[in-house]
């Protein structure tokens, strides 16, 4: 269930991530309603040594809470992508079908090697999960 009724309350989660977690260096993610029920997130999250956070939601109200429809997130050092999570569906893939449609792209061949992502879902916040998985697998090394 989502902790969002409306799309004021995820707007106001957005603005004040980089006051719950301090090692967000800069943030550029923006909310834009696209009509009446339905906007979008986009923009990055930057953090030491170079990494960001790409991020992409689909976001509807339309059948109660809010909800995400769909997302991308890319995670990148420097020029360099070092992972990313979507949500397309890919049903012929058996060992995604456990958190369908949620999965990860690793390397190698990181188009093409994917995994189940459990923790990502539409209807609770991706976002501190990322974060989170930036800064003990990356920032930490």
């Amino acid at each position: 269930m989502s902790p969002f009724r409306s799309l004021r309350d995820y707007e106001i989660f957005i603005y004040t991530l980089s006051q719950r977690f301090p090692l967000i260096i800069h943030s550029t993610l923006i909310v834009a309603r696209r009509g009446r029920r339905f906007a979008e997130l986009a923009g990055d999250l930057a953090f030491p040594g170079g990494h960001r956070l790409v991020v992409y939601e689909r976001l509807t109200w339309d059948t109660g809470p809010l909800t995400i429809e769909g997302y991308s997130y890319e995670v990148w050092c420097g020029n360099d992508k070092s992972y990313w999570y979507d949500s397309q569906p890919h049903p012929a893939d058996s060992k995604l079908a456990s958190t369908h449609p949620h999965h990860k792209h690793i390397l190698p061949n990181i188009k093409h090697n994917r995994i189940p992502a459990p923790e990502l879902s539409f209807t609770h916040p991706n976002i501190p999960f990322l974060i989170h998985e930036i800064d003990t697998t990356l920032l930490q090394d």
